[in-house]
């Protein structure tokens, strides 16, 4: 697929690695064109804002409180699939701004109502997705997605898999606001109780 990455800091980095790894084409656009740049270079990736309209999937890889108008600046077409990946946290990372009766991906979808906004990836941390998918022979991170278009929850779905992620199907993108405060919790877990960044939440189903 044709995949262009919002952002230039730590997930984005891990995203152009598992990418680049799984053979898929990338171009990158970022605030710091230093920065930027080198990204990628590093990965082979072109770094032009007109591609950007003619990518297959757009992958928000920025700070909540930048998403719009990273969006807003990056002109994207009418349908355009875009992976929303934040979270709304505050300042300290221990909390989040939204929750209960909204969340980042429904805000980021009411603003811009021409994208198909999905939710994925915001429960894994950077330095876990570019560590890469499988935890052990048996274990596999898992990435929730939640869309209400189908066909945009299926490709964002396939895109995962492509990178070697379990996918497990979290419905309608209302349900943003349970996958958020996972992430939460995740981020507590991984820095607060000091159980480290390779961790990753999933459910356990019964064959």
């Amino acid at each position: 697929m044709n995949i262009t990455l919002l952002g230039a800091g730590n997930m984005a980095t891990a995203f152009a690695q598992q990418l680049h790894a799984a053979g898929h084409r990338l171009n990158i656009l970022g605030r710091d064109p230093g920065k930027t740049r080198a990204l990628a270079e590093r990965f082979g990736a072109t770094s032009e804002p007109s591609r950007a309209a003619s990518s297959d999937i757009v992958i928000l890889a920025t700070g909540y409180g930048d998403a719009i108008g990273a969006l807003r600046q990056a002109a994207l077409p009418d349908g355009t699939v875009v992976v929303d990946i934040t979270n709304p946290l505050t300042p300290d990372y221990m909390g989040l701004t939204l929750g209960h009766s909204t969340s980042a991906a429904e805000q980021i979808a009411g603003a811009l109502p021409r994208l198909r906004v999905v939710k994925a990836f915001n429960t894994v941390f950077a330095q876990r997705l570019a560590a890469g998918p499988r935890v052990t022979d048996t274990q596999v991170v898992p990435v929730f997605v939640a869309a209400d278009d189908d066909h945009a929850r299926q490709r964002v779905s396939d895109l995962a898999r492509s990178m070697g992620f379990e996918v497990i199907d979290a419905g309608p993108l209302r349900n943003a606001r349970y996958l958020e405060p996972l992430a939460g919790l995740n981020i507590y877990l991984g820095y607060g109780a000091g159980l480290g960044t390779s961790i990753a939440p999933t459910w356990l189903r019964q064959a």
